[in-house]
């Protein structure tokens, strides 16, 4: 939980040296060699057969999207919003589970958790307010805010496909599809000088091989050995974390609007996920919890 606040963090450091699409491939590409050589190590199949290249395109496709509002929209508001909203996913997750997942239905707790954690983004939102950056940090708040639903789309549609598809071959497919939007787009779209240097070096290991790489790995050890539902708790620390982390490395301000909001979204998706008496009895996984076998890839993925 600790790695993954900081990637809100390594990635507003490094959009001070490459525009977001840059930073976004900078990051494909060493996280894919990292997975790469942990399928090898493996043995995983990585041959794709024809019934998976829909849902792989698909998903590809998602996470691309997503990565595109959490890049951008870290480059508006500041890496300690960034950290806090990007762990709205299990709002999300519990909203379209109602509509997409069979059985999964919004209970009175989760809707109370949905309603806390909202209020949680409004605060965060009022924090931004003030100041002549207000409109520009309410801006990147938004597509924050849309990354975080994206990727509780995409971890519903993760969860269509658990046990059917290889964990390693989704993650690649993710890079593979992130790479060839982001390069092109990146060549058309973004007119910033080429540079490299110690600071960019720093965010791209950050978010490559520690999150996509390490990260993986890790949360793959605890999944395989942990209820999906506890390793989803562990992720409720992220804002906490993030805004810590934000203020020591970048000097951001710790102000009593980004705390209350921090704590009201953290409540509010531990509350969502939390999983009801009839799921605790079948042994059903709560939505806001990765399926097992499926690694939990959150807004900093």
């Amino acid at each position: 939980s600790f790695l993954w606040s900081g990637n809100s963090i390594a990635i507003k450091s490094g959009l001070d040296h490459a525009p977001p699409l840059r930073l976004g491939w900078y990051r494909f590409v060493s996280g894919a060699l990292i997975i790469l050589i942990w399928a090898i190590y493996t043995r995983a199949d990585l041959r794709v057969r024809r019934q998976e290249l829909r849902p792989l395109v698909i998903l590809g496709v998602l996470f691309s999207i997503q990565l595109v509002f959490m890049n951008l929209g870290l480059k508006y508001t500041t890496a300690g919003h960034g950290a806090v909203l990007s762990v709205t996913y299990p709002i999300w997750m519990a909203v379209l589970a109602h509509f997409f997942i069979p059985g999964d239905r919004l209970a009175l707790s989760r809707v109370v958790g949905i309603l806390v954690a909202y209020g949680g983004v409004i605060v965060i939102s009022l924090d931004g307010l003030g100041g002549e950056a207000s409109g520009r940090v309410l801006f990147g708040d938004i597509l924050s805010i849309v990354s975080g639903f994206l990727l509780g789309a995409r971890l519903i549609f993760n969860a269509r496909l658990a046990g059917r598809i290889e964990p390693s071959k989704l993650l690649l497919t993710q890079a593979l599809f992130g790479t060839l939007i982001f390069v092109p787009a990146g060549l058309i779209f973004e007119s910033e000088p080429w540079i490299m240097n110690r600071e960019l070096v720093i965010s791209i290991l950050y978010q490559g091989p520690v999150i996509a790489g390490f990260g993986f790995m890790a949360n793959l050890w605890l999944i395989q050995r942990y209820l999906p539902s506890q390793v989803g708790v562990l992720n409720l620390s992220q804002p906490i974390f993030g805004i810590i982390l934000a203020w020591l490395i970048l000097d951001e301000p710790l102000t009593e609007l980004l705390w209350v909001g921090a704590i009201m979204v953290a409540l509010g998706a531990g509350i969502a996920q939390r999983r009801s008496r009839r799921e605790r009895a079948t042994g059903r996984p709560s939505v806001g919890a990765t399926p097992p076998g499926l690694p939990e890839t959150t807004g900093s993925d």
